[in-house]
């Protein structure tokens, strides 16, 4: 009888922090990701790699690829490497839907302890280190504690609404108020973002 891979928690997998205290070896957060994807069977595409090899750097990161490209890889490793670095982060998306669906997807890869959900409606975990919530709440926070709140890192998914009249405005204000938040910014029809 053959005997069962065991797959491990993204949290089994961050690298221990730098010894002098400083942030996290980048490389080390980048292998992590890497071979936690690899054992479940996802090879990185050369966007995903190029896009996780800037955030665990700390650059922010506009992802513009198609529907089904791997976006939500990308922003798992975004998580990864914020926590990895003792940040707090954020997953926005326009609707609640969507981010209930995430919140659930990354309790499946972090641990549901490790994830909170704030949509106006309902809170789960609202202390966790990372939240899935929509872009007005988002925005809200940011509003209310600007740079002062514990927003270390954003990943806006569907960020053309950016330019809508009646709700670009949630897209808006984090970018703006929140001037030491790391930002990934992810959409499907941003076109050619050269």
């Amino acid at each position: 009888m053959g005997t069962a891979m065991t797959l491990t928690s993204l949290l089994d997998d961050l690298p221990p922090p730098a010894a002098d205290g400083g942030p996290t070896d980048p490389d080390a957060v980048f292998e992590a990701f890497a071979g936690w994807a690899k054992e479940r069977g996802f090879d990185l595409y050369p966007h995903q790699e190029e896009a996780l090899f800037e955030i665990v750097t700390g650059a922010n990161v506009i992802l513009s690829t198609p529907t089904g490209s791997g976006k939500s890889l990308v922003a798992a490793g975004a998580h990864f490497a914020a926590l990895a670095d003792g940040r707090r982060t954020f997953y926005t998306a326009p609707i609640k839907a969507l981010v209930s669906e995430k919140f659930f997807a990354l309790c499946d890869m972090f641990g549901a302890s490790e994830v909170g959900m704030l949509t106006g409606d309902a809170s789960v975990n609202p202390d966790a280190p990372i939240i899935c919530c929509t872009a007005e709440i988002l925005a809200s926070i940011a509003l209310r504690d600007g740079a002062a709140a514990d927003v270390g890192q954003v990943v806006m998914d569907e960020f053309h609404y950016y330019g809508e009249p009646d709700r670009g405005w949630a897209w808006q204000v984090p970018l703006v108020e929140l001037p030491d938040a790391q930002f990934i910014l992810m959409s499907a029809t941003l076109g050619d973002m050269t």
